[in-house]
């Protein structure tokens, strides 16, 4: 099969290849390559400096991290083209595309690569025997904007696509049919299957369902939909945003993650003898992930804007709950027949980066696998928001991301050298805010103090 792949590259009369790699933050950086260099860096791999792993995402480089920086005078590292996911680029000209990931200097996987972190976890559930079928849903703002635009208005009062609170509307995706019509076509083209696609509750807001498939899969397909909806968009002077929460008063954008286990018997979650069709292995996966989701939040909600998603009443989680078929909780269980049934982790926002945050729930159910967790809290019927006896989860990145730097939990299931290097890089987030001073400040201090 790759050597198919192979020829077919080299058969092809363009000249160029374009190759992307994830950075921490979910923002693919990568490059047009020469065919011959594509061709001879596909059988072994090619360098790829060391600071994309060491710059946030406006390109300032941390302080602070020991990986690369000044003091390692920001090298190349290895990078490996994955053949498997070959695509072409139906609005670039057809153009072959690929992903690739980092390796370490010997050549062995990178530790605090997001694609490499979650195929370690994957080779977790394959070595318990697991096979991880994950289906992620993202919603989005639209705004009738371009960069130039936005940067020029200092990015304030950006115009929405479509105007007032309109989910679920046939009226308002027939009112921008060519941008809707090439959402679906051209992500299908592109080996991004959208399972659905409709208006949700907001001014120019969509939500996309990916169709699901195995966790490595589906993750190249949910940061892929990212970049792929932003390129389609500008074609029509669409910008799309994938904020958590663009608006201080209207809903946030969720990237929820639907998820389950399989082997050779089929949905090891789904057992009909059980009163919510839910197995023990699956309590056992809860479980984990309740536990999990404070140690592991920033993995979840990764930006000072995430937490401002995280708020009561706005269909976004603030505490580690779980219930059947309820919206209002962490971990939204789906009980249904053998090929269905699933959890769907609600916490993550739009702003995610799949990798890391496929990462980090599947690690944590398949801890509650291994150390036989029971779940010590009841399902949450009705408002969760009012579960006032579950603590809340951290408020903020700065509170999020200390705890996870002292988690045991995230360092045994995600490696010391991840936990440390990716809780770095968040603090340095929390200081460039805390450097800011906001126009919240301007208004309320300027004149009055």
């Amino acid at each position: 099969m790759s050597q198919d792949i192979l020829n077919e590259i080299l058969q092809d009369p363009r000249q160029k290849v374009k190759v992307a790699l994830s950075d921490l933050d979910g923002i693919l950086r990568g490059k047009y390559m020469h065919k011959a260099k594509f061709l001879s860096a596909a059988e072994d791999s090619f360098g790829f400096c060391t600071v994309v792993l060491g710059w946030d995402s406006s390109d300032a480089c941390y302080d602070h991290i020991d990986y690369t920086g000044l003091h390692t005078g920001f090298p190349d590292t290895p990078a490996r083209i994955d053949l498997k996911t070959y695509r072409r680029v139906p609005w670039d000209n057809h153009i072959a595309f690929f992903l690739a990931e980092f390796l370490d200097k010997d050549g062995s996987p990178l530790e605090i690569c997001p694609r490499q972190l979650l195929k370690k976890v994957l080779a977790k559930a394959e070595s318990m025997g697991f096979a991880v079928k994950v289906g992620m849903e993202f919603e989005w703002f639209n705004f009738q904007e371009t960069p130039h635009s936005m940067a020029a208005k200092n990015y304030r009062d950006p115009e929405p696509l479509s105007p007032g609170m309109f989910g679920y509307s046939i009226l308002r995706t027939s009112l921008n049919q060519e941008f809707f019509s090439a959402l679906m076509d051209e992500c299908l083209a592109f080996g991004i299957p959208l399972e659905g696609l409709h208006t949700e509750t907001g001014p120019g807001v969509l939500e996309a369902a990916i169709t699901v498939d195995d966790a490595l899969e589906s993750a190249d397909r949910a940061i892929l939909f990212k970049s792929a909806a932003k390129e389609i968009g500008l074609r029509f002077g669409i910008m799309p945003s994938f904020m958590a929460k663009p608006s201080m008063n209207l809903p946030g954008c969720s990237g929820h993650i639907h998820q389950s286990l399989w082997d050779e018997k089929g949905n090891r979650f789904y057992d009909a003898n059980d009163p919510q069709r839910m197995s023990s292995l699956f309590k056992h996966y809860l479980a984990g992930q309740l536990l999990g989701l404070p140690e592991v939040l920033p993995m979840y909600a990764p930006t000072i804007n995430s937490y401002k998603r995280l708020v009561e009443g706005y269909w976004a989680p603030t505490r580690p709950t779980w219930g059947v078929d309820n919206r209002t909780t962490a971990l939204r269980v789906i009980p249904g027949s053998s090929k269905s049934t699933r959890i769907e982790v609600r916490i993550p926002g739009a702003d995610v980066n799949p990798y890391l945050a496929m990462a980090a729930s599947i690690a944590s159910g398949l801890y509650g696998i291994e150390k036989q967790l029971e779940l010590t809290t009841p399902a949450i019927q009705g408002n969760a928001y009012a579960a006032t006896e579950v603590p809340l989860l951290p408020r903020n990145l700065a509170e999020s991301s200390e705890r996870m730097a002292q988690s045991e939990l995230a360092r045994e299931i995600l490696g010391e050298r991840f936990v440390k290097h990716f809780t770095t890089t968040r603090f340095w987030e929390c200081k460039q805010f805390h450097n800011t001073v906001t126009d919240w400040e301007m208004k309320r201090y300027f004149e009055i103090i």
